[in-house]
């Protein structure tokens, strides 16, 4: 029989059942738990691979609306005209705006003309919606164009005048059925 250090008999370690249930269920449940934490890093390292293609898309949309802010600034069309109150965009300008100051305003192209509507000039509720014709200009005088057509989406148009004169047109949507008209017909032409 051995003996411990003062003296005292040393007998076999007993487990009593209960420890011994812990210890079967430690031993069952420890590799499960281990898989769950891998699966749950895996999943991790997934969504965070699927992130970083998001963020990669989120920089490309920055980086393409800052391109078609200074493609907006390099043609001028975050301005009204082209200043010159003499020509005939700021005389139009002058004419249209004096038919009523309301902001709301119709572009409508036909084949022959560019005719542009507006709510009366005394506007009262629901009169917005009433649009009556204020200028319409024959298509020798002027024509409509977007200068960013197939390079970047634009909600801006510009309504170029014979004389070389100009005023840009903003549009409620980017590509509004004018935009479209206006690719088809480059499409034709090409």
């Amino acid at each position: 029989m051995r003996r411990a250090a003062g003296g005292a008999s040393v007998r076999p370690a007993l487990i009593r059942p209960l420890g011994m249930l812990g210890v079967a269920l430690i031993a069952v449940l420890w590799p499960v738990g281990a898989l769950l934490a891998l699966l749950a890093s895996l999943e991790d390292l997934a969504e965070w691979l699927l992130s970083s293609k998001k963020r990669a898309r989120a920089r490309a949309r920055a980086l393409d609306e800052e391109e078609r802010k200074k493609a907006i600034k390099a043609h001028a069309l975050d301005q009204l005209f082209d200043g010159d109150w003499t020509a005939a965009a700021g005389q139009f300008l002058l004419r249209w705006y004096g038919h009523s100051s309301h902001p709301k305003r119709l572009l409508v192209l036909t084949p022959d003309r560019i005719v542009l509507a507006a709510p009366p000039k005394r506007v009262s509720v629901r009169q917005a919606e009433r649009m009556v014709v204020v200028a319409e200009i024959p298509a020798s005088e002027a024509r409509v164009e977007d200068p960013l057509l197939g390079v970047h989406r634009s909600d801006r148009l510009r309504i170029v005048f014979s004389d070389g004169s100009w005023l840009t047109v903003i549009t409620d949507e980017e590509r509004s059925e004018i935009h479209k008209h206006l690719m088809r017909r480059l499409r034709t032409v090409s």
